[in-house]
């Protein structure tokens, strides 16, 4: 029998390998048995990004292996019937996207089936999973990207399974065509003013991050550099050159924002904000809503398949003007504001003061007035509703990767709305979130997967729940 005993696999070895399946982030696993030098077979267990279940491959070894270790695919010996040439030239590096190797159709099957397995291990019926909804063009789909300056003041995307390394970018084929052009003027300016970008190591250097934002449907643009210090001094000048080169080729942009962040976090946030140009917001919509949205403002990335999920919540949720409806994690308003003409009354919560204040000015400017908006975390938040609210017919929850969590979920369940829809960006979460649901004579009716991440493991569903009368 085999036992699970150290094996070492020398540098320079060449390795065949048999990948058995994908792992969350979308990479190939594979396990190698060989002998060890007393006799006794050893498991190594490896990590082999861009490669697909079933494939056989061949991989170098560049260091010494022990028990678990990421290796690159040198060859690939027998391939995927779904594999395809990755149409991006910074792919083998970048992290940004991680399927470009397999072919759409493929992609969409690999998150039916994640979606599948997620609920079938919470003891559903796989059957309530419907094939998930993808895209007529997979590409140019983003309308935000925050990119990363290197120390050297190159401007690109970290390396895949490195977070301190950034690949320098001439192209992103995953963002708008105007998106990519302003970040390369961006980048441009950085390489005329020589400087630098920020160290993760040493913690100095000028610039951090750089945000792209745009509303497909007004066309506005966002800019947001991410600094450590002021424009101001020394700096002045090169802001001055910065406004000057953005105003002169690129009108789409009315927001060009200077946000400093001395924070060693790395997280895209502002301690001071510098508007250079414009405004610090630009329009958006969705589903005939404009929305104002901040540098920090969570919108939906992908508005052509947002917008079917909107247009999902609303089947299975079959809104009516003489309902009541809560909208728990609420964010903005991006499913408040379409609901709110469709129920009698909506309330929604968010933990989130600043998007409280967005939802509720957006609200204002969409001429809706049905609505209550409340910045509490989502258990408290429902109990302050339903005091003076009352129990809602509907509920819809949007809840963050993480999921709702068990004591929002019982907290749900003993509301008793007659009907919930559950929009997830996790299907693992999801699956042992609505298991919850059950104690509470719930019933599962149906799961559609929604593609909003063409090119990553990432898929979004929408789910309907009934109560049993």
């Amino acid at each position: 029998m085999k036992e699970e005993v150290e094996l070492k696999i020398e540098k320079g070895e060449i390795i065949e390998a048999q990948i058995h399946r994908l792992d969350d982030r979308g990479a190939g696993q594979a396990v190698v048995w060989r002998e060890n030098e007393k006799g006794n077979i050893g498991k190594l267990k490896l990590t082999i990004p861009r490669t697909l279940p079933g494939e056989k491959v061949k991989v170098a070894v560049d260091e010494p292996l022990k028990r678990r270790r990421k290796a690159i695919p040198e060859e690939i010996l027998e391939a995927h019937p779904e594999r395809t040439a990755p149409p991006c030239p910074h792919f083998e590096r970048c992290g940004g996207c991680v399927w470009q190797h397999l072919s759409y159709e493929g992609q969409l099957q690999q998150k039916t089936d994640h979606v599948k397995e997620a609920v079938s291990s919470q003891g559903y019926d796989p059957a309530l999973v419907w094939d998930t909804i993808g895209m007529e063009n997979p590409w140019q789909y983003r309308n935000k990207m925050e990119f990363t300056f290197a120390p050297d003041g190159s401007l690109g995307l970290h390396e895949q399974g490195n977070f301190r390394k950034v690949i320098s970018l001439e192209t992103c084929l995953i963002a708008s065509e105007d998106m990519v052009e302003t970040a390369m003027e961006v980048a441009e300016w950085v390489n005329a003013h020589g400087l630098k970008g920020y160290d993760k190591d040493t913690h100095e250097g000028l610039l951090r991050h750089l945000m792209v934002r745009q509303s497909f449907a007004t066309g506005e643009i966002m800019l947001g550099l991410f600094a450590t210090e002021a424009p101001a001094g020394k700096l002045k000048q090169a802001a001055a050159d910065l406004v000057y080169r953005v105003e002169e080729k690129f009108p789409k942009v009315k927001s060009l924002l200077w946000l400093e962040n001395r924070d060693w976090a790395d997280r895209t946030q502002s301690e001071n904000t510098h508007i250079l140009s414009g405004r610090d917001y630009i329009y958006d919509e969705m589903d005939g809503y404009r929305f104002r949205l901040w540098f920090d403002t969570f919108f939906q990335t992908n508005p052509v398949q947002a917008q079917k999920l909107v247009d999902l919540a609303i089947e299975m949720g079959k809104p009516k003007k003489s309902e009541k409806m809560i909208d728990l994690f609420c964010g903005v308003g991006t499913f408040s504001l379409p609901f709110a003409n469709r129920v009698g009354e909506l309330a929604g919560i968010e933990i989130v003061e600043s998007s409280i204040e967005s939802a509720k000015r957006n609200a204002d400017d969409n001429g809706i007035h049905n609505t209550t908006f409340l910045a509490k975390d989502a258990r408290k938040g429902i109990d302050q509703i339903l005091e003076t609210f009352g129990t809602p017919e509907l509920l819809l929850l949007d809840p963050p990767r993480s999921g709702a969590g068990g004591k929002v979920m019982r907290r749900i369940g003993r509301s008793q709305p007659e009907r919930i829809v559950y929009v997830s960006c996790n299907p693992d979460t999801f699956a042992t979130d609505i298991k919850e649901l059950e104690q509470f004579g719930y019933t599962l009716k149906g799961v559609q997967p929604v593609d909003l991440f063409p090119h990553t493991v990432h898929v979004e569903c929408v789910a309907e729940l009934v109560r049993d009368k």
